[in-house]
C-alpha cells in the first residue's frame, strides 16, 4: 500500500511544493487505492483516470517552472454526484438520468480546476439527495469503511466513505438537511454546510433550492477552510450567491477562544441520545471551558418542529424540481407509449425509486389545494419562527454547540427511510436558517465514533474553523494521553 495517501492535506501541500513527490505519484496512489477499496466499499460510481493522470501531468510541469496555480495545484479529490462536471456521467443516483453526460461543469468545480487540482471521479449518494444512508441509490449502498456492516450516513455518503477510506484527501458533498454532517460523523470525518449562498450552486442538481449548498468533506476543519478558501465567492450563473466578507477563512486558526461565548443547545441533549453522543458533548463542553471559552445553556424551543418543517419545504420544492425529468428532454425514457401522458407517467413511475416518489406525492400534496396553506402555509410561518430564535440566541452566543446525530452509524437496513428519521432534526437548523454548521469527529476508546457539531451566524465559518480546529487538538491530545 502506498503510504502516501495517508497523509494529511497540509503535508501534501507541503511536498508538493518541495517536489519531494509529484502530482502524478499522488495521483496514481489514490487511484490505486480506489482500485483496492472499491469492489467492497462502493463510494465512486464513475472515475477519469486518464484525465486525472493528465491534469497531474500537467500540474507537475507548472511546479517544475515554478507557476503552481495555487497551494492547492495537484491535490486529488472527489465530487458527488450531484455536482456536475464536463464529459462525465451525471445520474443523481438514479435510473432516471441513465446514460446523461454533463455537457458544463459546476461553478465549485471550475474553481477547483482554476486552482490546480485533480479530479479522481463522481461519488455514490442517496437518489437525488433523499436519503441518510446511501440505500436508495440506484448504484447499490455504499458501505462505512469503518465496518462494512454499518452505513456510511447521506445523502453524500459516498463523499465522506471515499474521505474515509482514503481514497480522497478531500471531497465534495450537498447538504440539504443533514447530508454532509452526519454522514462525516458517521465516517469519522469534518463536514461543513457553508453558509447558503457562500458557493455557488450552478451545476448542483437541485433538491430544494432554498436549503442547498455544496458542502465539504476532509480529515480537519482546517483542510475544510482551504478547499473553501478556493471555491468561496459570489457567482454571476446564481442569483443567490454573494460575496464572502472575509479573504482568508484560515485566518482565526491558531487563535485562543477565551471569552467566546458559546451555547449548549438545552432541546438537543437528553432522551434519545445515546451514551456515546452524551459523553462527546460533555467532554466537548469541558474541552471548550478549559480552554476559557464561556459556556452557557441556550434554548431553542421550536427545535422539535425543525424536521416537520424542512420536510415540508424539501418536498414541495422537490416536487416542482423533479418534474424536469419528463421522459422527453434528457435521461430515461420509457418504450412503447400510446400517448404523452403515457410517456411522463410510465418514464416517471419506472426512472424514480420509492423515496423520491414518496417525497414527491407529499409535496405535491402539501402544495394542492386548502393543503397549501394547512401544511405548507404552516411551515412558512414556523420556518420564520426557528429562525427568529436562532438569531435571538446568536445574537448573545458567537456559535453553538449541539451533536450531530443521536448515535453511531447504525446498521444498515435498519432504519428503511429516511422519512422516520430523527437524527435529521440535529442537522435540519442550519439547513432551515441558512447558516454555517460544522461535524467534528468524536473518537471514544476504538469504539465508532460520533458526531459534534458547532453552528454560528451567516459567514462565521472562519469563526467555526478556529474553533473546530482547537477542539480536534484537544481531543486528539486526550485521546494520545490514554
Amino acid at each position: 500500500m502506498n503510504e502516501l495517501i495517508f497523509r494529511s492535506l497540509d503535508e501534501h501541500k507541503r511536498a508538493l511544493t518541495a517536489r519531494e513527490y509529484s502530482s502524478e505519484e499522488l495521483t496514481r496512489a489514490y487511484l490505486e487505492r480506489i482500485e483496492e477499496k472499491e469492489p467492497s466499499i462502493n463510494s465512486f460510481v464513475s472515475l477519469c483516470q486518464d484525465r486525472a493522470i493528465d491534469a497531474a501531468k500537467e500540474s507537475d510541469e507548472r511546479r517544475r517552472n515554478g507557476a503552481p496555480l495555487s497551494a492547492l495545484d495537484g491535490i486529488p479529490y472527489a465530487a458527488k454526484d450531484n455536482i456536475a462536471v464536463a464529459g462525465l456521467p451525471l445520474r443523481c443516483g438514479s435510473r432516471i438520468l441513465e446514460g446523461y453526460i454533463s455537457p458544463f461543469d459546476a461553478t465549485v468545480i471550475s474553481r477547483l480546476k482554476s486552482s490546480g487540482c485533480v479530479l479522481l471521479g463522481k461519488t455514490n449518494l442517496d437518489e437525488f439527495a433523499m436519503g441518510t444512508d446511501t440505500e436508495t441509490s440506484a448504484n447499490g449502498r455504499t458501505k462505512n469503511p469503518l465496518d462494512e456492516n454499518r452505513v456510511t450516513g447521506g445523502s453524500s455518503g459516498g463523499s465522506a466513505a471515499a474521505v474515509a477510506a482514503y481514497e480522497a484527501p478531500f471531497t465534495l458533498g450537498s447538504d440539504t438537511g443533514g447530508s454532509v454532517r452526519q454522514p462525516a460523523a458517521f465516517c469519522g470525518i469534518v463536514g461543513l454546510r457553508p453558509t447558503y449562498s457562500a458557493l455557488s450552486r450552478y451545476g448542483l442538481v437541485g433538491f430544494s433550492p432554498s436549503l442547498d449548498t455544496i458542502g465539504i468533506l476532509s480529515r480537519s476543519a482546517s483542510e475544510c477552510a482551504d478547499i473553501m478558501n478556493a471555491t468561496v465567492g459570489a457567482d454571476s450563473r446564481d442569483a443567490t450567491s454573494r460575496p464572502f466578507p472575509a479573504s482568508d477563512l484560515r485566518a482565526l486558526i491558531g487563535k485562543d477562544v477565551r471569552g467566546m461565548r458559546i451555547g449548549v443547545v438545552r432541546e438537543a441533549i437528553g432522551e434519545g441520545l445515546s451514551e456515546e453522543v452524551l459523553e462527546a458533548m460533555q467532554v466537548a463542553t469541558d474541552t471548550l471551558r478549559s480552554l476559557g471559552a464561556k459556556m452557557t445553556e441556550i434554548s431553542l424551543p421550536h427545535l422539535h418542529a425543525a424536521y416537520a418543517v424542512y420536510y415540508a419545504f424539501s418536498s414541495a420544492e422537490a416536487a416542482s424540481n423533479l418534474s424536469r425529468f419528463d421522459g422527453v428532454r434528457y435521461g430515461y425514457r420509457a418504450e412503447s407509449c400510446g400517448s404523452i401522458e403515457e410517456l411522463y407517467e410510465r418514464s416517471r413511475a419506472e426512472g424514480f425509486g420509492d423515496e423520491v416518489k414518496r417525497r414527491v406525492l407529499f409535496g405535491n400534496f402539501a402544495l394542492s389545494g386548502e393543503n397549501r396553506e394547512k401544511i405548507y402555509g404552516r411551515a412558512v410561518a414556523m420556518r420564520k419562527q426557528i429562525i427568529a430564535e436562532l438569531s435571538s440566541v446568536l445574537s448573545r452566543c458567537d456559535l453553538l454547540l449541539l451533536p450531530t446525530a443521536s448515535t453511531h452509524a447504525y446498521r444498515a437496513g435498519v432504519k428503511k427511510s429516511a422519512l422516520y428519521c430523527k437524527d435529521d432534526l440535529l442537522c435540519t437548523l442550519a439547513a432551515l436558517a441558512g447558516l454555517p454548521a460544522l461535524s467534528l469527529p468524536y473518537h471514544r476508546d476504538g469504539k465508532l465514533p460520533v458526531g459534534i457539531q458547532l453552528m454560528g451566524p451567516a459567514f462565521s465559518e472562519d469563526r467555526l474553523f478556529s474553533v473546530a480546529h482547537l477542539l480536534e487538538s484537544a481531543l486528539d491530545r486526550r485521546e494520545s494521553a490514554k
